[in-house]
């Protein structure tokens, strides 16, 4: 290679290690593109939900319409909650799952998260003698239908009366005016109970919500009994929009913050200190190749780290796991080279000679045993992706293999290059120099 070439090729080198450096650093944010470091939930905290929805009663064919109308829902249900950075995606076409980070939620807000936010009416009547709540329902243009909440405008609200009573105040559609109208002119005098999913509305004092009907309510209409807190929060849900299936919590996670922060502090702890480590042994054993492999990775470390935030990758305890052994499968490229360059050297080839000698002869190794490992990766990513319990593999498999192919990247280019500046120098002539420290035979 001549000079020139080497110069451009240290020059490219150097542009990418300042690039990736202003991207990584600070880790908070970054100096260029001000990103910071993607946390899993496992490191940073929150919490973690799978849902599964029913879609047995839908029309074959529909299913990515529906629950992209799920997705809509709960996206707009988080909302109130403050919270950014929500992810939600669709898994095997029934599942949804929701990472809200920083925030541990309680019981209740999981399940109001996939709850579908149906009320119905219900009258009292007479069956076989028995009086029970059945649906309401009433007669546009021949069509029987039940009065319920598909039928409210999505602006409820909540307030209180001059009594400091709770009031969750909805508006009919045209046809919830029309059904409405029809019912409470029928049942002036009588009760309408609500219900929610099928189950009875109750109040604070433990009894089902049913007014009695004073007025025909034919555009709006209000909901007393609950408590600010219930009213409100099924404000947000019925205005939010309503879950066009049913979903189920099938798994769950939380993580406290303070939990998370301690991983992370104890996570880059056992990075600097593996990392350390592996450079003084490659020092101390390789002597000036170890040292060359030492800068090699402080330059693989930075450059990885820089594509996680441009990507950007989710670290989570695993991710950080793959980025590990990668750092390990990246040494062990250049143990091969070095140990090639050794059998060149006692073979009495110069040190120019026996670096490219030793690169050429130990790239098929390295080439087969990262594509293989690359392979490994493919198939745990995809097994990670086909099950809810899969993400840790999927972030290890993930990082893993972005790693490797850089380290194929690094060990060649990287190493070869800054290798290559010791050749025609003083330094050349010293063979000890560039063997093994229990090896110095010549």
């Amino acid at each position: 290679m001549t000079k020139k070439t080497s110069l451009f090729a240290l020059s490219s080198i150097l542009i990418i290690f300042l690039l990736a450096s202003l991207i990584l650093l600070p880790l908070d944010k970054g100096t260029l593109g001000n990103l910071g470091v993607s946390l899993g939930l496992d490191l940073k905290g929150g919490t973690y939900l799978v849902y599964e929805a029913d879609l047995s009663s839908i029309e074959p064919g529909t299913e990515n319409e529906i629950m992209a109308g799920v997705k809509n829902v709960i996206a707009n249900r988080i909302n109130p909650l403050g919270v950014t950075e929500v992810t939600i995606e669709i898994q095997n076409e029934d599942q949804v799952i929701v990472e809200i980070p920083g925030v541990s939620l309680t019981d209740e807000q999981k399940k109001s998260l996939g709850n579908t936010a149906l009320l119905e009416f219900y009258e009292e009547a007479t069956v076989d003698g028995e009086t029970k709540w059945i649906s309401a329902t009433g007669t546009i243009d021949g069509e029987t239908l039940a009065l319920t909440s598909s039928y409210f405008k999505d602006n409820t609200y909540v307030v209180r009366d001059n009594y400091g009573n709770i009031l969750l105040i909805f508006e009919w559609d045209e046809t919830g005016s029309q059904l409405s109208t029809q019912i409470t002119t029928r049942l002036l005098g009588e009760r309408l109970a609500i219900y929610e999913n099928g189950e009875p509305l109750l109040g604070e004092d433990g009894n089902i919500i049913a007014p009695r009907i004073d007025d025909v309510i034919t555009d709006s209409g209000q909901i007393t009994g609950l408590s600010f807190t219930e009213a409100t929060a099924l404000s947000s849900q019925l205005n939010a929009g309503r879950l066009p299936v049913s979903l189920t919590i099938i798994y769950e996670e939380t993580v406290t913050p303070t939990l998370g922060s301690d991983f992370v502090e104890l996570s880059l702890t056992a990075g600097i200190v593996g990392l350390l480590l592996i450079m003084l042994f490659m020092y101390l054993y390789y002597r000036v190749p170890g040292v060359v492999a030492a800068v090699a990775l402080i330059y693989y470390s930075f450059t990885l780290l820089a594509i996680f935030k441009l990507i950007p990758v989710t670290l989570t305890l695993a991710g950080i796991g793959g980025f590990v052994v990668s750092i390990g499968m990246a040494v062990d490229a250049n143990i091969l080279i070095f140990e090639r360059m050794k059998e060149e050297l006692q073979m009495g080839r110069t040190l120019g000679a026996a670096i490219e000698s030793g690169f050429t002869r130990a790239w098929s190794a390295i080439r087969d045993s990262n594509i293989t490992t690359l392979l490994v990766c493919i198939v745990l990513f995809w097994v990670g992706s086909s099950s809810v319990e899969g993400a840790q593999v999927k972030g290890f498999a993930l990082t893993l293999g972005i790693g490797i192919i850089l380290s194929m990247f690094t060990a060649i280019t990287v190493t070869r290059t800054l290798l290559r500046l010791f050749t025609g120098t003083r330094l050349s002539h010293k063979i000890k120099l560039f063997t093994p420290y229990l090896e110095r035979k010549l």
